[in-house]
């Protein structure tokens, strides 16, 4: 049973890792700095990220304003579940 919390919470840590990896490369490329699409890394980190991030994005429509509020939503998501885990293990 505690292999599954591990894993779980594991999981649960790399989406968390993914989704502000992509935000960080989000801010990069709008101030100019070039990240190549190409570069397997940012393919495997915006890959993972995006699991989650497509559901949010449709359920929560980039504002007027052009912010994307979909990766808060899905780190607090995340962190709740990751509660939730660790306490009924």
């Amino acid at each position: 049973m505690d292999l599954i919390r591990q894993l779980l919470l594991l999981a649960i840590s790399l989406m968390m890792a993914a989704i502000i990896g992509s935000v960080i490369i989000s801010w990069l490329r709008a101030a100019g700095l070039r990240i190549p699409y190409s570069n397997p890394l940012v393919r495997a980190i915006e890959g993972a990220a995006d699991l989650m991030l497509r559901p949010m994005r449709n359920a929560f429509p980039i504002t007027g304003g052009g912010l994307d509020f979909s990766p808060m939503v899905a780190i607090i998501i995340l962190e709740i579940l990751r509660r939730i885990i660790a306490r009924l293990f």
